[in-house]
Protein backbone atom coordinates (compact mmCIF):
# COMPACT_ATOMS: atom_id res chain seq x y z
CA UNK A 1 0.00 0.00 0.00
CA UNK A 2 1.18 3.27 -0.46
CA UNK A 3 0.02 7.07 0.76
CA UNK A 4 0.50 10.68 1.14
CA UNK A 5 -0.62 13.13 3.25
CA UNK A 6 -1.75 16.52 2.06
CA UNK A 7 -2.67 19.25 3.33
CA UNK A 8 -5.17 21.79 2.06
CA UNK A 9 -4.56 25.12 0.97
CA UNK A 10 -6.64 25.63 -1.56
CA UNK A 11 -9.28 28.59 0.03
CA UNK A 12 -12.27 26.79 -1.24
CA UNK A 13 -11.02 23.87 0.42
CA UNK A 14 -11.90 19.91 -2.42
CA UNK A 15 -15.08 21.99 -4.43
CA UNK A 16 -16.64 20.32 -7.69
CA UNK A 17 -14.13 20.84 -9.82
CA UNK A 18 -10.88 19.98 -8.22
CA UNK A 19 -13.00 17.07 -6.70
CA UNK A 20 -13.89 15.84 -10.49
CA UNK A 21 -9.90 16.10 -11.11
CA UNK A 22 -9.18 14.19 -8.27
CA UNK A 23 -11.95 11.26 -9.19
CA UNK A 24 -11.06 11.46 -12.85
CA UNK A 25 -7.63 10.83 -12.21
CA UNK A 26 -8.14 8.00 -10.06
CA UNK A 27 -10.18 6.76 -12.23
CA UNK A 28 -7.03 6.22 -14.22
CA UNK A 29 -6.01 3.45 -12.19
CA UNK A 30 -6.28 0.06 -11.35
CA UNK A 31 -5.92 0.20 -7.53
CA UNK A 32 -8.13 1.10 -5.19
CA UNK A 33 -7.75 4.20 -4.14
CA UNK A 34 -8.76 6.03 -1.01
CA UNK A 35 -9.41 9.78 0.15
CA UNK A 36 -9.38 9.77 4.27
CA UNK A 37 -10.41 13.04 6.11
CA UNK A 38 -11.46 13.50 9.85
CA UNK A 39 -11.93 9.57 10.40
CA UNK A 40 -13.82 8.75 7.15
CA UNK A 41 -12.67 7.00 4.24
CA UNK A 42 -14.58 7.39 0.36
CA UNK A 43 -13.68 5.48 -2.52
CA UNK A 44 -11.37 8.67 -4.74
CA UNK A 45 -13.19 7.44 -7.92
CA UNK A 46 -16.77 8.51 -6.27
CA UNK A 47 -17.33 11.81 -6.90
CA UNK A 48 -20.33 11.67 -4.80
CA UNK A 49 -18.28 10.38 -2.06
CA UNK A 50 -15.11 13.05 -2.40
CA UNK A 51 -17.91 15.66 -1.82
CA UNK A 52 -20.05 14.62 0.82
CA UNK A 53 -16.71 14.57 3.30
CA UNK A 54 -16.63 18.68 3.04
CA UNK A 55 -12.82 19.11 2.75
CA UNK A 56 -12.37 22.76 3.67
CA UNK A 57 -9.27 25.15 4.00
CA UNK A 58 -6.38 23.62 6.14
CA UNK A 59 -7.93 19.96 6.15
CA UNK A 60 -5.10 17.21 6.09
CA UNK A 61 -6.40 14.34 4.27
CA UNK A 62 -4.71 11.16 2.99
CA UNK A 63 -5.28 9.41 -0.24
CA UNK A 64 -4.37 5.62 -0.25
CA UNK A 65 -3.77 3.13 -3.35
CA UNK A 66 -3.60 -0.40 -2.88
CA UNK A 67 -2.61 -2.55 -6.14
CA UNK A 68 -0.69 -3.17 -9.38
CA UNK A 69 0.08 0.57 -9.81
CA UNK A 70 -0.07 1.75 -6.65
CA UNK A 71 3.00 4.29 -6.53
CA UNK A 72 1.95 5.84 -9.77
CA UNK A 73 -1.44 6.81 -8.75
CA UNK A 74 -0.13 8.57 -5.57
CA UNK A 75 2.06 9.85 -8.00
CA UNK A 76 -0.32 11.39 -10.12
CA UNK A 77 -2.79 12.05 -7.69
CA UNK A 78 0.26 14.30 -6.10
CA UNK A 79 0.48 16.46 -9.10
CA UNK A 80 -3.34 16.96 -9.01
CA UNK A 81 -3.08 18.13 -5.58
CA UNK A 82 -0.18 20.42 -6.43
CA UNK A 83 -1.57 22.08 -8.87
CA UNK A 84 -3.78 24.58 -6.15
CA UNK A 85 -4.82 21.99 -3.73
CA UNK A 86 -2.06 21.92 -1.35
CA UNK A 87 1.15 22.64 -0.20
Amino acid sequence: MAEKTFTITAETGIHARPATQLVNKAGQYESEITLEYNGKSVNLKSIMGVMSLGVGQGSEVTIKAEGPDEEEAIQGLDEIMKQGLSE
